[in-house]
């Protein structure tokens, strides 16, 4: 057993979804069935409450409210949660991947090109041309990005 594995979380398994907010849910959840191909498989809500309960579970304001959350299942990875929050202090600006709190999620594709030229066709932007990796620990991988619809 190595140092860092004794200080573990009791019976940690792994990843089961990552959350992400939304501006509209249902654009996302067809977006992520009809384009990448993705299965909607669970959906919950409404979720809000008269007392402090969302700022001391969820850390958001009081008041804030979650119509309807969805998760969509992309092959064989993590699941992704989809939220749509409304909420009197919610900040709208995308961050950018640079930004605190920014993120990305990656998929597999067997063949980048036309997994690309596929993306660019149902009008989404793909950022420059995917990359080759000629060295390094990630040798042999090609990689791009693409933005959603609501970036």
């Amino acid at each position: 057993m190595t140092a860092a594995a004794a200080d573990e979380v009791p019976g940690f398994r792994g990843s089961d979804h990552i959350g992400v907010t939304v501006p509209d849910l249902d654009q996302a959840v067809k977006f992520f069935v009809e384009v990448m191909g993705c299965e909607a498989f669970f959906k919950m809500g409404p979720f809000k409450a008269d007392d402090d309960w969302m700022a001391v579970h969820l850390g958001v304001h009081p008041r804030a409210e979650i119509p309807q959350m969805q998760l969509v299942r992309c092959g064989y990875g993590t699941n992704l949660e989809l939220l749509q929050y409304q909420t009197p202090d919610q900040n709208t600006t995308i961050p950018k991947n640079s930004d605190l709190g920014g993120y990305h999620v990656a998929f597999y594709v067997d063949n980048m090109d036309r997994a690309a030229n596929y993306l660019k066709s149902k009008g989404l932007k793909f950022l420059g041309e995917p990359t080759v990796m000629t060295s390094g620990p990630s040798a042999g991988e090609t990689w791009g990005y693409f933005l959603s619809p609501w970036a």
